[in-house]
Order: structure tokens, then C-alpha cells, then sequence
């Protein structure tokens, strides 16, 4: 299959946009969503120094970490960039504007969330990484990499001949349904999870890493740690139904993806209970979400088509 320009531009936004994403899981492992403790700028910056003696008069010298500063504003400008796509793709989506107004529309739709995204993002620094705000700018994230493989997949016109009836067609897309919102709430308690272990961890004598999650209270992080099974007996079910029914190749391998990439992200949350939470387990296990999300969703718009 070959793709024009656009074509090109919108698969390449939607991969920028995850690993955006990825670049955002490195700055909440390494603690440093406040390495600019200001914004837009960084230290009253465009460009942050390498040292605490190139700081302007007014900020505290002991709040530079050179190493976290320099990765949340590395964070900063790839979100520029991502924005900079993204416009792009909806400035160009107008060639599209009489053969499918859906694209420009989709597009337009990505660029309006952009905006809302950065504004998120301000407000995360300037409340001290309120809970709350973490949690509404990571679900905006996935909207705005959803919306835009939608915006991909309908210029692509990527299109199968699927072996079966329309009744078949609807349970296949109620189950990936039912899968997408379980995943989505999944990543909404793993939010939550990780704002609490911030909690304990922040405390004036934290205790050892290896025992944070021992030390969380309430409910969230057993309900997040049993709802999981919910998404793998979904996942099962859906590549199940999707093997019976004689499904096209990619259908079935997209549908084998999503089950492995469920598997995955087992293995990665009991990886990070035993060996308490370890960076890498949890930048793997974001963009692992992630691409769980744009999985599914592409199998939901492959079977819808």
C-alpha cells in the first residue's frame, strides 16, 4: 500500500503523539514533572541552563535539577512539535474538504484538543501536579491519539471484506467496545494508583521503595490490580469470536496483538509490585496502554468499515 503525503503525515502524528506519550511516562518515572517549576518558560526561560549559577534572579537555586529540568522541557518541546503536526495535519486535512469533510472535521477536532492539552498541561505545573490534573491530562492524551487515527484510518482508506453477517459485525464491535471503555478505565485507576504511591513516597521519611505499594490505603489499587482480569477475559473473548468466525488475517493478527499486548501489560503491573517500581516497568507500562488503546480502536474502526 502506498501512501500520499497527507497519508504519510497523519500515520507519522499519530506515532509522534505515542511517543510523546513515552517521553511523558520518562519524566513521571524519574520524578521530574517539576523540573520547570514555571510556565511557558522554565526558570523564566525559553531555554533552561545546565547549572544553578546560570538561574535568573528570583528562583531557588536549590529547586534545579539539571538532569530533571532538562528532560521536562525535552517533555516541552516534543509537545511543541507534536502541536506543530498536528496543525499540519489539519491544515492539510482541507484537501479533503469535498471528498470526505469527515477528515478536516476529525483533524480540526485533534487541533481544538491540542490546545485544550497545553493549557492542561500549564496547569499541572502551576498546581504543583494536582492529582486530579495529571489524571485529565493523561485520559486527554489518548482522546487526542484516538481522534487522530480515526483522522489516519479515513484518509488511508484502509478497508477489508469481512467473511460475515452484519449481526456478527455488531457483536464483534460491541465486544471491542466493551474492551476500549474497560481499558480506559483500567488506565484511569493506574492513574490513580500512581498518585497515591507519589503521596507515600513524598512524605518528610519515605519508607523503602521495595514496600509503597504495601503502604497505599483505600480501595483503588486492589479493585486496579483484580479489574485487570475484566480485560484479559474480554480480550480472550474477542480474539475467540474473532478466530470462529474465519476473519480476515489482519483482523485475527490485530486481534492476537491485543491479547499479547493485554498479556503485557499483566506481566509489566506484576513486575512493578515485586520489584517495586522500577522506572522502566512504568514508562513500558503507559505506552503500553497506549498502544493497547490504539489497538483496539483500530480493530473497532476495521470492523465498523
Amino acid at each position: 500500500m502506498r501512501f500520499n503525503r497527507y497519508q504519510k503525515l497523519a500515520v507519522a502524528t499519530v506515532l509522534a503523539t505515542i511517543f510523546l506519550i513515552f517521553v511523558g511516562g520518562l519524566v513521571r518515572a524519574a520524578g521530574a514533572g517539576l523540573g520547570c517549576p514555571d510556565w511557558p518558560k522554565c526558570f523564566g526561560m525559553w531555554i533552561p541552563p545546565f547549572s544553578a549559577e546560570g538561574l535568573p534572579e528570583g528562583f531557588d537555586a536549590e529547586l534545579f535539577n539539571p538532569v530533571h529540568t532538562w528532560l521536562e522541557y525535552i517533555n516541552r518541546l516534543t509537545g511543541v512539535t507534536i502541536g506543530l503536526l498536528i496543525t499540519a495535519t489539519f491544515v492539510f486535512s482541507f484537501r479533503y474538504r469535498k471528498s470526505d469533510p469527515v477528515i478536516p472535521v476529525s483533524a480540526g477536532a485533534a487541533f481544538v484538543l491540542v490546545l485544550v492539552q497545553g493549557w492542561i498541561g500549564g496547569q499541572v505545573v502551576r498546581t504543583g501536579l494536582s492529582a486530579g490534573m495529571i489524571t485529565l491530562h493523561m485520559v486527554m492524551a489518548m482522546v487526542i491519539v484516538t481522534v487522530l487515527l480515526f483522522t489516519a484510518f479515513r484518509a488511508t482508506n484502509v478497508r477489508i471484506e469481512l467473511p460475515f453477517s452484519e449481526t456478527v459485525r455488531r457483536r464483534l464491535s460491541g465486544l471491542a467496545m466493551v474492551l476500549l471503555g474497560l481499558t480506559v478505565a483500567q488506565m484511569i485507576l493506574g492513574t490513580q494508583v500512581r498518585e497515591m504511591v507519589d503521596i507515600v513516597k513524598n512524605v518528610p521519611e519515605p519508607p523503602p521503595r521495595e514496600i509503597w505499594l504495601e503502604e497505599l490505603s483505600g480501595w483503588v489499587y486492589p479493585v486496579h490490580r483484580s479489574f485487570s482480569w475484566l480485560v484479559v477475559i474480554a480480550g480472550g473473548a474477542l480474539w475467540w469470536m474473532t478466530r470462529r468466525q474465519e476473519s480476515p488475517k489482519l483482523l485475527e493478527r490485530l486481534g492476537l496483538a491485543i491479547v499479547g499486548l493485554i498479556l503485557l501489560q499483566v506481566v509489566l503491573g506484576v513486575g512493578m509490585d515485586w520489584f517495586g517500581i522500577p522506572g522502566a516497568f512504568q514508562v513500558l507500562h503507559l505506552v503500553g496502554t497506549a498502544v493497547l488503546i490504539c489497538a483496539i480502536f483500530l480493530y473497532l474502526l476495521l470492523v465498523r468499515s
